[in-house]
């Protein structure tokens, strides 16, 4: 027998998407599926971290929603909950990675490595990927047969996206605090790598450091036409 939870169509389902949705029509019939979602793209320092997440069947936690609408204490309350309760993977794309084949190459490149990973693991396969915007493929994958369904404010329409959004946020920031040791003078442990004015004025007194984005750099620098010939030493 077909499973049902292949059934899903985009176009179809869309129109009338509700929360959790495609998690419940999967637990119906005893499936899973996996939310992906990344934190860190507009930063000017550190990597992008991604995060896939399986729930647990039939368990939707009332405290999964959107990372972004979370103080850090609920946020972390959550991350303590989803790594006891579920299974997920991270995907991390460097500041290198980013430079080299720009920041929408390298989330899909991050998400794809947080499947890898997850699916080393997860003792079955989802009957489908839930993405937060991003139209991941998946055709060049072992896991070319899993349908991946993408739509917009995907944290308040899956309670999956919402925990991988919840997972990639409070791992990102512990990874840029530990990171802010190596890297002292750049308030990283404050800001987490944004364009805050912090930091960026903590650019114009010091170098760059490897993991600022060079990329990113010039295009914030090119903005404000500030690209001064000391400026392009400095990143280029």
């Amino acid at each position: 027998m077909r499973d049902k939870t292949l059934n899903l169509q985009p176009k179809k389902i869309l129109p009338r998407l509700t929360k959790n949705s495609f998690e419940k029509t999967a637990w119906q019939v005893k499936n899973v599926v996996c939310g992906i979602d990344e934190v860190g793209r507009g930063c000017l320092a550190g990597p992008l971290v991604t995060a896939a997440v399986i729930l647990p069947s039939g368990k939707a936690h009332s405290m999964l929603r959107d990372s972004k609408t979370m103080s850090e204490a609920e946020r972390y309350k959550a991350y303590l909950w989803i790594k006891k309760h579920c299974f997920y993977g991270i995907g991390i794309a460097s500041n290198r990675v980013i430079d080299r084949h720009n920041i929408w190459q390298a989330t899909l490149i991050a998400m794809q490595r947080a499947v890898t990973n997850l699916m080393a693991i997860a003792p079955q396969t989802p009957a489908a990927i839930l993405v937060d915007a991003m139209p991941l493929k998946m055709h060049d994958s072992i896991y070319r047969s899993i349908p991946v369904h993408h739509f917009p404010k995907g944290e308040q329409k899956s309670s999956s996206i919402a925990a991988a959004s919840i997972l990639a946020k409070v791992w990102r920031d512990e990874l840029i605090t530990r990171m802010s040791y190596s890297f002292p003078g750049y308030a990283l442990e404050e800001h987490k790598g944004y364009a805050t004015k912090k930091h960026q004025t903590s650019l114009n007194d010091q170098h760059i450091s490897l993991i600022h984005r060079i990329t990113f750099l010039k295009n914030e620098a090119q903005k404000k036409g500030e690209l001064d010939e000391q400026q392009q030493q400095r990143l280029c």
